[in-house]
């Protein structure tokens, strides 16, 4: 989120991809996103969802969502191959022309549960 925010400063742009454990041990870096009122775009591929077979994936899979809204983050979701282009297209508007910290989170009903 530190690069992000260094880039955007840079004239730079950029997006930060993760799986949905990856929100929680960043958290606390959405505090440089908002309080600098940095354009922000991550793409997150959820665990703990439709069909998840771990159940290490559930506690932050269910929270990945509440927790970026109280941070400040808008929230979009795409469940299906349909959505998700329109999904991203939005969400680059929304970042990056509209200034806003924006999260699309690709459920498991887009990318599938992984079979163990």
């Amino acid at each position: 989120m530190a690069l992000l925010a260094g880039a955007d400063l840079g004239g730079g742009r950029g997006v930060l991809l993760m799986q949905s454990s990856g929100v929680g041990n960043c958290i606390n870096m959405l505090s440089l996103i908002k309080g600098g009122g940095f354009p922000f775009l991550t793409l997150v591929s959820m665990r703990g969802d439709f069909g998840e077979g771990n159940p290490w994936q559930f506690p932050m899979g269910q929270a990945t969502q509440p927790v970026l809204e109280a941070m400040g983050v808008i929230c979009l979701r795409a469940e299906t191959p349909q959505e998700a282009l329109a999904t991203v297209s939005a969400a680059l508007t929304m970042a990056f022309q509209a200034g806003n910290a924006v999260a699309v989170l690709f459920t498991q009903k887009l990318l599938g549960a992984k079979k163990f």
